[in-house]
């Protein structure tokens, strides 16, 4: 008996037919097409019945010089162009200066409002999603000009060129208002400054002119202690010396008398004894010694002792005596020290004090209109937009569509590929039952 040999599997072929495949997406051209379609309106659903998106910007850029030269000029505070416009581009950037803005006009925000969200939250999530800074790129250099600005993207219900506009012109108002407020707080701490500066000065003065009385009248207390002392020691020497002299009177007075000499005499007319002169006789001595003080006879001897006893002051002997009274007498007032006491405007004799003057009366005068000072130009004004920019409905639509085609395709293919699978298994089992 013959054995019966096995069927032969046939070999499964993995290629893909071309020609196959396209035949049958071509049979399922309807459903392409139907996927398509739905994909499509479902885009357009959306394209015109989403709530459209507008956007809105304002440019600012540098003032010219002569907007801020008043500013300036003060000398108080300084600020150029492009600082002017830093800080109003920081105010924009400002959350708390965005929130001020907010609840000084709640009108503008009515629309964005939500019931179970407060004020601070609708303005949170607006701010966050909606803003944008516009600044040039630091890492390019093909700007001529330094600019900021800000943009705005916003729903149809809510009006944001006259947000944004208002924005701007908050932020500048806001900057006007610091500025302002900086100036007074500068020039009113340069007045304190001057002010402490010309009190210091005064209690200066008053502590040198103090200084200088007191030293004036110490030189004159010192002067007049040492010409009293100096008087008292004249005064002293003199009644020694008039002391000395009554004792060298009393010595010779003593003498004359035992010499019996009552008269003035010489040392030749007392050898001589008495002589009776004859005619008239002219006598000359010369004698380079001193003549004893007692041959001046006891008699005048005798009155000069007593006068000298009778004498009560002795000053009248000393010129120098004269010349300290004098002196005293000078010390009694010191002049220089009442000019100093009766001067009546001290601030004359301030060094600076005139140009500190001059100074404070300058800076109370000054006046600066910072309510109409041009910090930026305004080089682009938020306008009505022509078109919304969300959602862009023409690259909606053929996204749409795109995608829509190429989910129909890859159904299609789905389906293809489920087809031969089916057939495949379907003649598989064929073959096993033969």
């Amino acid at each position: 008996m013959n054995a019966i040999p096995p069927a032969v599997q046939p070999p499964v072929n993995d290629e893909i037919d071309l020609a196959a495949l396209f035949h049958s997406l071509w049979e399922q051209k309807l459903l392409i097409a139907l996927v398509t379609l739905l994909v499509g309106l479902l885009a357009a659903a959306y394209a015109f019945l989403a709530t459209p998106e507008y956007q809105v910007q304002s440019m600012l850029r540098p003032a010219a010089i002569k907007d801020l030269d008043a500013l300036n000029r003060t000398g108080v505070y300084e600020l150029t162009p492009e600082q002017a416009m830093q800080r109003v581009g920081a105010s924009l950037e400002s959350y708390d200066s965005r929130l001020a803005y907010f609840r000084a006009n709640p009108g503008l925000f009515e629309a964005l409002r939500q019931p179970n969200r407060s004020l601070e939250q609708t303005f949170e999530s607006f701010n966050r999603e909606a803003f944008k800074m516009l600044q040039p790129d630091p890492k390019k250099i093909d700007s001529l000009s330094a600019y900021v600005g800000i943009q705005l993207t916003y729903p149809a219900d809510v009006n944001g060129v006259t947000l944004v506009n208002g924005l701007v012109e908050h932020a500048i108002q806001a900057e006007r208002e610091k500025i302002a407020a900086d100036l007074q707080t500068v020039i009113q701490n340069r007045l304190n400054q001057l002010e402490l500066k010309m009190a210091a000065a005064r209690a200066n003065y008053e502590a040198s002119k103090d200084a200088r009385i007191a030293e004036l009248l110490e030189a004159d207390s010192l002067k007049r202690a040492q010409l009293q002392d100096e008087l008292k020691a004249l005064r002293q020497q003199l009644k020694d010396r008039r002391d000395n002299r009554i004792t060298q009177l009393d010595e010779a007075i003593r003498i004359a008398k035992a010499l019996g000499i009552g008269k003035p005499t010489t040392p030749s007319a007392l050898g001589e004894g008495e002589r009776v002169a004859q005619g008239s006789v002219i006598r000359t001595e010369v004698n380079n010694q001193q003549i004893p003080l007692y041959f001046m006879g006891s008699e005048a001897l005798e009155a000069e002792r007593n006068a000298l006893l009778q004498r009560r002051s002795d000053d009248f002997t000393e010129p120098r005596i004269a010349e300290i009274a004098k002196e005293l007498q000078l010390l009694a007032h010191n002049r220089q020290v009442e000019v100093l006491n009766q001067r009546e405007n001290e601030d004359l004799f301030l060094k600076d004090l005139a140009i500190w003057r001059e100074e404070a009366t300058r800076l109370r005068n000054l006046s600066v209109d910072v309510t109409e000072l041009k910090l930026v130009s305004v080089d682009q004004v938020a306008v009505d937009p022509l078109r919304p920019v969300k959602p862009k409905k023409a690259l909606i639509l053929a996204l749409g569509v795109v995608l829509g085609g190429m989910l129909g395709l890859f159904i299609a293919l789905l389906r293809n590929g489920l087809r031969r699978g089916a057939s495949r298994h379907h003649s598989d089992q064929s073959s096993l039952s033969s």
